[in-house]
């Protein structure tokens, strides 16, 4: 016999249906109000289910023990619902913790009246914004005078929290379109989630604040340096909020040394480095680029032909948001030299948020390494490594660092950061993943990864999808879905005509075929009628790689 205890509250439960046909009501009372149950409701309940409101917290937990014990104990039992004396069959699929569905968010129109950049044919494509949150938001409410006596606060609490957990578990199955790893476990750590833990200002001098992680956050740098090719006494960097800072800083140190410096960057690198450009005030241009995504290094020489009087700090992409694609380094830095800027005349920053871990481990890719005229290299930690929290590494050089760092006297410590105060517990999780996985795991991964992405891209292809995967990618491009909730569905990123899938070490082969295979039957419904084609993406991916009515 198990025994369970709820406030002061006691039931015998000898098996699953003596649990369910005792808290039928209660189970009626929570889906029916989905809120905790106000004190009058809870004494309409009859005795033997009179529960505090902390049996809530333990209602999702339940319905796991009841349909493990006896499976079919909830199609017989769940559905039976007590009301005015009699019963009431509810649904087959009813869940007091059910997901409730998303509404599609409305069509943003732009100033007067216009719709966003992107076209179709000859109309422009309508720019989809997410929703308004402030109509789904979690109101927080003072506490009532009676709640230390009731738990009423709490059970309610644990109910939402319970509710969130299922529709994280629900849209982590359904995740494809942003280069997060989900595939990590880090119950190891839960030990320090008490302390607050904070590398206040330079890693490599301790502060006043005693409760930091600079120990972890040295040995992760040290790592990415040898990764990188950078001696200890000849770097310096930190562990970031995310890849933004990391680009924000890189480009910081760019300005700091050539503060007349131009910042070229490519059209389709991320948005956090025209951000910086506002953010500085620097001039900044705009470089056209290939189809595949990487820099048009000619036009990138007309560009610093058109400049030559001023110093040239660049962006370069390794790996760019939508496609994927790796600037050669090589042939930028051969580009100044030709164009007459000699090394003391440019900055290199690398973006490498997702591919600058991962390249080193692919054969033949061209090499990040500060052995070349680079200035710093940046990464993101929450995407490929796999951390449950946004946080980046940023590496320079020690030169570099001069132009920027103050001894701060309040933190008896130097500072070169942009944010000051940063997450102490991020350093301890890539500490714990790269001593985990070290340089084999992280290899492994990424072959998994690479080859997961060419089954994608030649599965659909055979369905007759126009798709793209660049060499040393493993972002695959494809047309975009005709229906938002689709794109919704399966947390797609899109741009204009294209969409792309970034197949990371937590996305299998059975998740892509569940995609594909959806994907080929939605299809089928919305090219139904053969005056409505698949959009023609010959100008984003190449005629090569388009399937529409024109290419194939």
């Amino acid at each position: 016999m198990l025994r369970t205890r709820w406030a002061s509250t006691f039931l015998p439960i000898k098996c699953a249906s003596d649990l369910v046909s005792s808290l039928s009501p209660a189970f009626s009372l929570f889906n029916s109000e989905h809120q905790r149950p106000s004190p009058r409701s809870r004494r309409s309940l009859p005795h033997k289910c009179l529960l505090s409101e902390r049996f809530f917290l333990f209602l999702p937990f339940f319905l796991d023990y009841i349909s493990l014990s006896d499976p079919d104990i909830l199609s017989r039992c769940l559905e039976m619902e007590m009301m005015n004396g009699g019963a009431k069959v509810l649904l087959e699929a009813f869940d007091p913790a059910e997901v409730v569905a998303e509404p599609l968010p409305e069509v943003v129109e732009l100033n007067g009246g216009g719709v966003g950049v992107g076209k179709v044919g000859k109309r422009e494509r309508e720019i989809v914004l997410g929703r308004n949150v402030h109509t789904t938001c979690l109101a927080i409410e003072e506490p009532e005078a009676n709640d230390d006596f009731t738990g009423d606060k709490e059970a309610y609490m644990a109910g939402v929290l319970a509710r969130y957990r299922k529709t994280l578990m629900e849209r982590t199955k359904h995740h494809l379109g942003y280069p997060y790893n989900l595939d990590f476990d880090y119950g190891a750590l839960s030990q320090l989630q008490h302390f607050s833990i904070n590398n206040l200002g330079d890693p490599f001098i301790e502060s006043n604040y005693g409760v930091h992680s600079r120990q972890f956050e040295v040995g992760v740098l040290d790592w990415f340096a040898r990764l990188w090719e950078i001696e200890k006494s000849d770097y310096w960097g930190y562990i970031t909020n995310c890849g933004t800072e990391g680009n924000l800083h890189g480009i910081l140190v760019g300005r700091e040394v050539f503060p007349d410096g131009i910042l070229y960057a490519s059209r389709e690198s991320h948005y956090s480095v025209f951000k910086a450009a506002r953010m500085y005030r620097m001039e900044c241009v705009k470089v056209a680029t290939l189809i595949s995504g990487e820099i048009d290094c000619a036009d990138f020489k007309d560009k610093l032909l058109a400049n030559k009087d001023k110093p040239a700090i660049i962006n370069a992409n390794i790996g760019t948001t939508v496609k994927g694609a790796v600037d050669d380094l090589d042939l930028v830095i051969k580009t100044l030299e030709e164009s007459g800027f000699t090394q003391d005349r440019f900055y290199i920053h690398c973006d490498g948020a997702l591919f600058g871990l991962m390249m080193p481990f692919v054969k033949r890719a061209p090499k990040v390494s500060f052995k070349k005229p680079i200035g710093s290299v940046s990464v993101s930690g929450h995407k490929f490594v796999g951390c449950p929290m946004p946080c980046g590494v940023q590496i320079t050089r020690m030169d570099h660092i001069n132009a920027l760092s103050r001894n701060v006297e309040y933190l008896a410590s130097r500072d070169a950061t942009i944010m000051g105060s940063r997450n102490g517990h991020a350093p301890i999780f890539l500490w714990y993943t790269l001593n985990r996985k070290g340089y084999k795991g992280f290899q492994k991964e990424v072959q998994k990864c690479l080859r997961n992405a060419h089954y994608l891209k030649d599965r659909l292809r055979e369905a007759g999808v126009s798709a793209m995967l660049n060499e040393l990618s493993s972002t695959v491009v494809f047309e975009r879905p005709s229906e938002e909730e689709f794109v919704r569905r399966w947390q797609l990123a899109c741009q204009g005509n294209i969409a792309h899938v970034v197949v990371m070490p937590s996305v299998s082969i059975e998740k892509l075929d569940d995609f594909v295979n959806e994907l080929i039957e939605k299809r089928s419904t919305w090219y139904r009628d053969e005056r409505v084609q698949p959009p023609c993406v010959a100008v984003d991916i190449g005629a090569e790689n388009c399937c529409c009515a024109l290419h194939k």
